[in-house]
């Protein structure tokens, strides 16, 4: 019965997730992606780009890497995206830093997508527990929003290239601001991502050996699949469907596909932790437990807690209590990965 309710009480938020969303149109966009690309006019070309990108372990690199024009005041850190887009609000980098007095451990957060506002309650609660918490703005969020967007259409739509564009931006970012951090004197460095946000997470700490604690919640491998099969993502694969099969979008979306890191994230100096829901109707068990079982068969060892909740009741107690107390459990400097020992 209760559970019952629980996945009613889902749907009715995912519905106000809908409001105010419109359908948009689909386009390759590839230049956006990868740049010098102006020329490419169909998927199978755009593909094999894409092919050529998941396997390339630069693609996550800056090229341009510029650590000047860190602007701090009243626990904000303002600073430039590295890669500049056609929204100019956008091109602006926020972060909140909540301090914890201590520069033994910095986390990142990553939030969910169509995040409204930064947590808090997760901020203080780690701040005063010796952690100082920064929570950064994905692309077109918060203070980045687009004008006249009422949800993040931009950070993850039909737009092939768009899409991954914003998705490198985010992992570009965070590798900035991890750098800005490491220079402050921060010992540690842990990332915590929700849902989308844990692509971002998983992608940044991949690429990033100076990230020693990866945490995602809600997260999966295929991004492409996600979309396909998400509650929250119908629109999106409303405008797919009659421009590109699901074969195709994997390929396209390979880059940001967590499974095809596998490897680097199971690094001996990385550890992982994975909350997931069982109930979760927006990232679906059945992909969350595939990309589980390719992290385990490259050789990770990644600390996962399954909750018999949904995906946006995880926000529920006794959910979010027993999501949290796992994490304060992983980010304890006790807890040690036994293949550091």
């Amino acid at each position: 019965m209760y559970h019952s309710w629980l996945d009613r009480w889902d749907e009715r938020r995912a519905r106000r997730g809908e409001e105010g969303k419109k359908p948009s149109d689909f386009a390759l966009d590839a230049e956006l992606a990868f740049p010098g690309a102006e020329k490419i006019t169909s998927i199978e070309e755009f593909c094999a780009l894409a092919d050529q990108a998941a396997a390339d372990p630069a693609f996550f690199d800056d090229p341009n890497v510029s650590d000047q024009g860190f602007e701090r005041l009243d626990g904000w850190l303002k600073f430039p995206s590295d890669i500049s887009t056609d929204v100019e609000q956008n091109n602006v980098v926020s972060a909140k830093i909540t301090e914890s007095g201590s520069f033994d451990q910095a986390m990142v957060i990553f939030h969910h997508w169509n995040a409204s506002s930064r947590n808090r309650q997760i901020a203080n609660f780690f701040s005063q527990r010796g952690i100082t918490v920064v929570e950064i703005a994905m692309p077109y969020h918060f203070e980045r929003s687009r004008p006249g967007s009422v949800h993040a259409d931009y950070m993850l739509s039909p737009n092939l290239g768009r899409t991954i564009q914003s998705v490198r931006q985010a992992v570009l970012d965070g590798r900035k601001l991890i750098r800005w951090l490491k220079i402050e004197g921060y010992q540690e460095i842990s990332v915590l991502g929700m849902s989308l946000g844990s692509w971002v997470a998983g992608l940044l700490a991949a690429h990033d050996s100076a990230v020693s604690k990866a945490s995602l919640f809600l997260t999966a491998g295929s991004l492409a699949d996600m979309v396909w099969t998400g509650r929250a993502t119908r629109l999106i694969r409303d405008s797919f469907e009659p421009e590109i099969e699901l074969t195709d979008l994997r390929r396209a979306w390979g880059p940001l596909n967590l499974e095809n890191h596998a490897y680097s994230l199971a690094r001996p100096d990385l550890d992982l932790h994975v909350v997931l829901a069982k109930r979760d109707k927006v990232v679906l068990p059945e992909l969350s437990e595939r990309f589980m079982q390719r992290l385990e068969d490259a050789g990770a060892k990644p600390n996962i807690l399954k909750l018999n909740c949904g995906h946006y009741s995880l926000a529920m107690p006794p959910y979010i209590l027993l999501a949290g107390l796992s994490l304060k459990r992983f980010l304890s400097p006790a807890n040690k990965s036994a293949r550091r020992a």
